[in-house]
């Protein structure tokens, strides 16, 4: 059986780093990267993540989904 896990659409992140805040193992670390938009993004370090969705929650501009 495959893992949870979290991936991010950087292109809709407007860089609140809410996520960042709430990950329970620091799975989302913050980037000084630029979207289109003009924002930081964020990068979801995937051997770590556990796929808990409590950055889709958190998430006000669904940047996230839990495959």
């Amino acid at each position: 059986m495959a893992k949870t896990k979290a991936t991010a659409d950087t292109s809709l992140c407007k860089g609140c780093r809410l996520c960042v805040d709430v990950c329970p193992v620091n799975a989302i670390e913050p980037l000084t990267e630029i979207n289109k938009k003009g924002y930081e993004i964020i990068r979801i370090k995937e051997e770590i993540c556990i796929g808990c969705g409590q950055c889709y929650k958190i998430c006000p501009d669904y940047v996230f989904t839990i495959e």
